[in-house]
């Protein structure tokens, strides 16, 4: 199977296994987090959540409901994120958790709009123009980049929490943490700025599977986990899958064209400014 089929699938496959967690727990599962126990109408709020998680994993997974299903899930992340996420950022701009906890969601938004726009290349009946054009794929990437930079930025605001999850296998934790906070900081700049994108994508998509796979693995495999070291290996392991598939995204990649403004189809990989 081809990466990016693969890619595809597996994203699609997380999205319903969020869906099970919720009809599990009866509770938000940890991509829809936080909403506070006194929100109004929240078990109505939860069992949309549910039910949109298990209908748009679903229909990825079929052909015919595949575009339609991107379409639909990228919508809800959307509204999702400007009611609930970005709030934060308003309320504390100078908070570095407030962007880290936006950015989570960002790249899963950025990941559900590349597979839009790969997916909407067929039925044309659900090409909607600048959504799955050039200048959809290129606002995925940069949603994406942004995403990167505040987990960068994470990183060095928050090394105390960091560098302890650093396997004890692998020395100096804090030069670890700086390290995996820099790669985030350079990828996000590349993506932002079109600048060996395709490159800095497949780098902060093997750095997230290494961070979820050393970090949050051993814990798993411990079943030592905390409720919150439980929702954060849900949270990784779906930011891998998105990374993954904003990666494979770059078979056609777009770039601007100063002339005019537009954004033109760009063979090839670097660099993606013209």
């Amino acid at each position: 199977m081809h990466i990016k089929a693969a890619s595809h699938m597996v994203f699609a496959l997380t999205i319903v296994a969020i869906g099970i967690l919720g009809v599990l727990s009866n509770d938000f599962a940890p991509i829809w987090q936080p909403v506070p126990s006194t929100y109004p109408d929240r078990q109505l709020l939860v069992g949309l959540c549910t039910f949109m998680s298990l209908a748009c994993g679903v229909g990825l997974l079929i052909k015919r409901t595949s575009a339609p299903a991107a379409l639909l899930l990228l919508a809800y992340l959307l509204t999702w994120t400007i009611i609930f996420k970005v709030p934060f950022i308003i309320r504390a701009p100078l908070v570095e958790g407030s962007y880290q906890s936006c950015g989570e969601n960002a790249v899963l938004i950025a990941g559900a709009w590349a597979l839009y726009a790969s997916l909407a290349e067929g039925p044309k009946s659900w090409d909607l123009g600048f959504l799955a054009g050039p200048a959809g794929l290129w606002t995925a990437h940069v949603i994406y980049g942004l995403a990167l930079i505040a987990f960068g930025f994470s990183h060095f605001v928050y090394l105390d929490l960091t560098a302890p999850l650093v396997p004890t296998w692998l020395p100096a934790p804090v030069f670890w943490a700086y390290s995996t906070g820099m790669v985030y900081v350079v990828t996000g700049v590349a993506l932002v700025t079109g600048i060996f994108a395709r490159l800095a994508a497949a780098a902060a998509a093997l750095q997230i599977t290494l961070i979820t796979l050393l970090v949050w693995g051993p814990m798993v495999l411990s079943w030592q986990l905390s409720p919150t070291h439980w929702q954060e290996t849900i949270v990784s392991w779906a930011l891998t899958t998105s990374a993954w598939v904003v990666a494979t995204s770059f078979e056609r990649s777009w770039r601007f064209n100063r002339s005019d403004g537009s954004l033109g189809e760009h063979q090839g990989s670097e660099p993606l400014l013209g």
